[in-house]
């Protein structure tokens, strides 16, 4: 029974927790790493075709984007998750495959002229509706028996719609161990989704710590601060930009911008036009709607029985269609452009910052965390100057940070999630972190809460019978490679997987006539015979 950490180890981003026990291989989550890497993640041990389940603790690329790839490499086994999160994932990972195969096409166009060797997307979308197909969807504080020797319950983490913490029991042998994923642990009091629960008791706990470091200011009154810069901006004659992520922060967004019209916080300018240029934010609108019963706070239920939907209001406007994305910037009225993605690596928002950062009278305002290394990050440490799609981009727009609208849960708010086990686990796993935080606040937990706390780099293994470290992973700093590395990297991968479950049909065909035996070996000596070099 052990656990091997393989993403978001000493990193914020590309959560990926490999456990195996008897005959079983699981992993919990399979995220996409964003922004650069800085320590080199190790390969999932085991070939994909041998991983049984996965386990998605929410809906964020950065936790579910590497499905799709697994699904190419081999695996076919099953997904769970809780059903908002599944059905927020079929519309992610659909988007997330058509943005791979989008940025292979722009770049490939730009290097046959250039002669350079062609780009493969990492994956594309008929491997993101084939693992599309093996999800599972289960409700929250439902025990889910999943087979002899593992039983799994989600509950409710407050950072995303659908998003969970996992509970899992997992046997073997006489011995049974209880590991809690922390997944993303939200702030609390969010305008939509309820606050993130607490669990009382397991042997492990595997948390997060994306501000493990820091503490939340108390939060203002967020809709009354947007008003005031729509206000400055709006007065200026400029447009406010807010790059925002299509699921959980656009809607917050809209939540607020109904309340400053309803409330009548902008006189002047009433009539203001909210744009949504994402078609990914259309449908995860619609996901919400669906939610609202089992996800959605008493405060936001309160008003959908009075009537009230809480996200939608007089002005919106959702654009779906690329020439309607294209018409929002030859519009020279002011406005409100809430687009994704939101750290401004692709997508739509790349456009607009293209048209609106050179700007003077417009704003920028960033809602949400920005990975170092991303365009978002860049723009928010006070870069004058940025390249988007070739062309040198001068930053004269106001650039803005709202601070305290976090979707992650504080130092204090993390350290109560833990404190609230009623006994000491075995030991605290802190990942989902930047470097230094997560040595930090496993030093900070053990201080305050006299728990064994360690943050785990890539590739360390623990035995979950004694809790001892067996096997220690890199500490090398990743290098970074080339498009062309990655991209015939990605596609000997899939070769390799190929061949695996070649010899696994072989393997499976003994006991056949002998003439269907031969048939089948002549045809792989000839396709053999057709590649040889």
């Amino acid at each position: 029974m052990q656990i091997e950490f393989l993403g978001a180890a000493h990193e914020v981003t590309g959560s990926c927790h490999f456990v195996s026990f008897g005959e079983r291989n699981i992993l919990v989550d399979c995220g996409m790493e964003q922004g650069p890497d800085l320590y080199e993640n190790q390969e999932i041990p085991v070939k994909p075709s041998s991983i049984d389940y996965v386990f998605i603790t929410h809906a964020h690329i950065d936790h579910s984007g590497l499905l799709p790839l697994l699904y190419n490499h081999g695996f076919r086994g099953q997904v769970f998750a809780t059903t908002a999160t599944v059905q927020l994932c079929e519309i992610m990972l659909k988007d997330s495959a058509h943005i791979q195969m989008s940025e292979a096409e722009w770049k490939n166009r730009k290097a046959k002229r250039a002669g350079l060797p062609e780009v493969v997307p990492l994956y594309d979308m008929n491997d993101a509706m084939g693992v599309l197909q093996h999800f599972i969807p289960c409700e929250y504080h439902h025990t889910v028996e999943v087979c002899e020797e593992l039983k799994v319950r989600f509950v409710d983490a407050g950072h995303l719609l659908g998003s969970s913490s996992i509970e899992m029991w997992i046997t073997e042998g006489n011995d049974q161990k209880k590991i809690v994923f922390s997944g993303d642990i939200g702030n609390g009091n969010r305008p939509l989704i309820k606050n993130p629960e607490y669990i009382k008791d397991a042997d492990y706990v595997v948390v997060e710590s994306t501000y493990g470091d820091r503490l939340h200011s108390a939060p203002p009154d967020y809709a009354a601060e947007l008003a005031k810069v729509l206000k400055d901006t709006f007065t200026r004659g400029g447009n406010l930009v807010i790059p925002a992520f299509s699921v959980g922060r656009t809607q917050e967004m809209l939540y607020y911008m109904r309340r400053i019209k309803t409330e009548h916080m902008l006189p002047e300018f009433e009539n203001f036009e909210v744009y949504v240029d994402s078609p990914l934010a259309v449908e995860a609108t619609t996901i919400f709607n669906k939610n609202v019963r089992n996800c959605f706070r008493e405060e936001a239920l309160s008003l959908i029985n009075e009537g009230i939907n809480p996200i939608s209001f007089p002005g919106l406007r959702m654009s779906i269609t690329s020439e309607e994305s294209i018409a929002i910037n030859f519009d020279e009225a002011p406005k409100v452009i809430l687009s994704a993605s939101g750290m401004c690596e692709a997508g739509r928002i790349r456009h607009h910052l293209k048209h609106n950062l050179w700007r003077a009278d417009s704003t920028i305002v960033f809602v949400g965390f920005q990975v170092p290394g991303t365009l978002g990050f860049t723009l928010l440490n006070g870069a004058k100057e940025v390249k988007l799609f070739g062309e040198n981009i001068e930053v004269r727009a106001k650039i803005l940070n709202l601070p305290g609208l976090s979707g992650h849960a504080d130092k204090d708010h993390l350290t109560k999630w833990v404190a609230a086990f009623e006994e000491k686990p075995q030991k605290v796993f802190v990942v989902h972190g930047e470097d230094q935080v997560t040595e930090e606040f496993a030093a900070h937990l053990h201080r305050e809460l006299g728990v064994e706390a360690y943050a785990p780099f890539s590739g360390d293994t623990f035995d979950l019978l004694t809790g001892a470290c067996i096997k220690e992973g890199s500490r090398e700093h990743a290098e970074k490679k080339s498009l062309k590395s990655k991209a015939s990297s990605n596609v000997f991968a899939r070769l390799l997987a190929a061949g695996a479950r070649l010899l696994e049909v072989i393997r499976g065909s003994e006991g056949m006539a002998n003439k269907d035996l031969a048939k089948f070996a002549d045809q792989i000596n000839a396709l053999s015979k057709k590649w040889e070099r």
